[in-house]
């Protein structure tokens, strides 16, 4: 992973330390939700008692805590490359600033290895390789892993696209920005194209599009903030340009993870090279009809 992309997912987490952050879900996929943790629950179900369990990637601990719920015998540990991250599940030790291509563990420290949407973010063959290392021989390894077909990926192109008209199109924050200047001038005029953004926004990409929530944002700081100094509203505008440019980097290094594991062969390569051997992997749908939104994929260690 880059380092602005890298910086774009630590700073998400330190905005979500507090509440269950979805990472690149969307609020309400429940259906998503569901079906992950059936999957992660019965890989647990297979696991030998007071196993110890490395979840690598680990972001709001979710994994760990379906597997907690399941397997209160299990000894489980998450590792991250953020610095803070939301507090973790009961009994499970957190360390965070850590890469998966350097893993702060003795050889064959743990029974099994999980990671949902971290591992295709990584260098495959160095994150394999220490994977394999600090996995016992035999241990269960299991990785969900993104594609780049399906609907997750989807939908954050689709919010790039949203967040582009804000920025790039329609310059928003330009113009606010030009808005605060004259102020000093004694003109005060609220910009037009700012007041008419929002509904424009959202009928062209609907009603809780980025297109609407950044362009709102930003309507409701200039309005607000016509009593108060421009330097703080400015300040506030910053900030919401800060939060729209690290979802650009979260949604950039989504689609560098997608086109990771969309070249199956180079990807199983380079997991094979690491010393990891695919055992399976299972297409993951919300539904029977539904295009899947992940692969479910069993490893072993490669002879």
């Amino acid at each position: 992973m880059g380092k602005d992309h890298a910086s774009a997912w630590n700073d998400f987490w330190a905005d979500n330390v507090e509440s269950d952050g979805g990472g690149c879900l969307p609020a309400g996929w429940q259906g998503i939700d569901a079906v992950q943790q059936s999957a992660w629950v019965e890989f647990a179900k297979g696991l030998p008692q007071k196993a110890r369990l490395l979840d690598i990637a680990t972001g709001d601990g979710r994994v760990l805590g379906w597997i907690a719920e399941n397997r209160g015998d299990l000894k489980l540990t998450g590792c991250d490359l953020a610095q803070e991250l939301p507090a973790p599940p009961t009994k499970a030790k957190i360390h965070t600033s850590v890469a998966m291509e350097d893993l702060p563990f003795r050889d064959d420290f743990f029974s099994a290895a999980v990671s949902q949407f971290g591992f295709e973010y990584g260098d495959t063959e160095k994150a394999a390789r220490e994977i394999a290392r600090v996995v016992e021989p035999g241990g269960a390894i299991a990785f969900m892993t993104h594609r780049a077909d399906g609907p997750i990926l989807a939908h954050n192109l689709a919010r790039r696209e949203q967040i582009a008209w804000v920025v790039e199109e329609q310059d928003l924050f330009a113009i606010a920005k030009r808005s605060l200047a004259l102020r000093g001038t004694g003109i005060a005029i609220f910009p037009p194209k700012i007041a008419s953004a929002p509904l424009e926004g959202a009928q062209r990409f609907g009603a809780r599009s980025a297109a609407w929530e950044i362009s709102e944002a930003i309507r409701q700081t200039l309005m607000m903030g016509q009593r108060d100094l421009p330097a703080n509203v400015a300040r506030t505008l910053d900030t919401i340009a800060l939060k729209a440019k690290n979802e650009l980097g979260r949604i950039a290094s989504l689609e560098a993870a997608c086109n990771t594991t969309k070249d199956e062969i180079a990807f199983l390569a380079a997991c094979t090279a690491g010393g990891l051997q695919q055992v399976s992997s299972t297409p993951l749908r919300e539904g029977p009809d539904a295009a899947p939104f992940a692969d479910f994929r069993v490893f072993r260690h490669a002879d």
